[in-house]
């Protein structure tokens, strides 16, 4: 599904020319450290969630782990686990003393690069070490929060991938109200302290086009895994109400919950990531999320600089749509909405 907006986005992205230069020349100064580097190379990762979560957790089991992908990327470009480089994950989940906690042991590894899987995580990150490089998975707001210069030229330690733009916060709204029409009233869930701008980032864009379509939207905040039945169970009910999830890693973590608070209350969510329809959400739109950071773990390995690599923005968007949950919940999805779905799950 194409972009809901129009925007310029080839400056924020490495193009494929601009791609194959920078691996050519990595290529070309130290081919020698692929596959038959002389030493192992250490590949750290500081997580968000917890060790048993399913994108978190390693083997055949975790489909949808990310660091099953990434060493399957790296695999492809040469870098064989136990041969020539070595991964090691350490999660924050706990609060500040387990991230501080997680964040040393990383750092005492000596390790060549570490990825980053949120905001919080690339924030702590940065703020011990400003030698090692830092990629993060994922990041909203990478230029306001500091982490880069700008999208095409980041400097420093630090480069990595978008996963949304404000504008994401109306087309949430837009998708949701023509999945539920009768929906008069909207609450947006977030955890202040760790969605972007602590919820404004989106919340603009959804006020926006809540007033040009009548529907009262709330800020929904919680801060708390217990809040969270409360904080949906108050959009149940007349006047009929709905969510909408923002990209939150303290909302991903809770989807479980947030997903059977919302199926208990029968109210219609629409969520940024698959990962809430994997859980049995009702519908998601967000950035589809490849999993590039390969190619930037290979160049970096090989010689290239992260403030060198562009902050690269989404590729294509996504609509998931779980038409087994609508039907629980009684909505009559609209053709014209399912046509425009990439997945229909039943």
């Amino acid at each position: 599904m194409t972009a809901p907006f129009t925007r310029k986005v080839p400056a924020a992205m490495l193009d494929r020319r601009t791609f194959i230069r920078l691996a050519g020349t990595a290529a070309a100064a130290g081919f020698s450290l692929g596959a038959s580097s002389e030493r192992m190379r250490i590949i750290g990762s500081l997580v968000g969630l917890p060790m048993s979560d399913p994108l978190t957790r390693r083997g055949s089991e975790a489909e949808s782990s990310r660091t099953n992908a990434l060493i399957q990327g790296m695999q492809q470009r040469g870098w064989v686990e136990g041969v020539n480089i070595r991964y090691e994950v350490r999660s924050s989940f706990g609060g500040p003393e387990n991230r501080a906690a997680a964040i040393k042991e990383l750092l005492d590894l000596n390790p060549d690069v570490i990825l980053t899987s949120s905001t919080v995580e690339t924030a702590a990150m940065m703020a011990a070490t400003k030698t090692v490089p830092i990629i993060f998975a994922t990041a909203n707001d990478p230029v306001g929060n500091g982490f880069v210069e700008s999208l095409t030229r980041p400097g420093g330690n630090v480069t990595g991938f978008t996963s949304s733009t404000p504008e994401m916060g109306g087309k949430w709204l837009e998708l949701l109200r023509e999945a539920a029409p009768q929906i008069e009233r909207v609450g947006a869930l977030f955890n202040p302290k760790s969605t972007p701008r602590a919820g404004r980032f989106y919340l603009d864009s959804i006020q926006s086009e809540a007033a040009a379509t009548g529907v009262a939207v709330t800020p929904v905040p919680v801060t708390e895994a217990d809040a969270i039945d409360e904080a949906i169970r108050s959009h149940a009910g007349a006047p009929a109400g709905g969510m909408i999830a923002l990209v939150d890693p303290f909302l991903v973590i809770n989807r479980q919950a947030i997903i059977g608070a919302a199926a208990k209350y029968r109210v219609p969510m629409i969520y940024p990531f698959h990962y809430f329809i994997d859980a049995g959400g009702l519908m998601s739109y967000g950035a589809s999320l490849e999993i590039r950071s390969a190619d930037y773990v290979d160049l970096i390995l090989r010689g290239t600089k992260a403030g060198d690599l562009p902050v690269q923005s989404p590729r294509r968007y996504e609509l998931l749509i779980n038409r087994k949950v609508a039907d629980t919940l009684g909505l009559r999805l609209p053709a014209s909405l399912l046509a425009r779905a990439d997945e229909i799950r039943e």
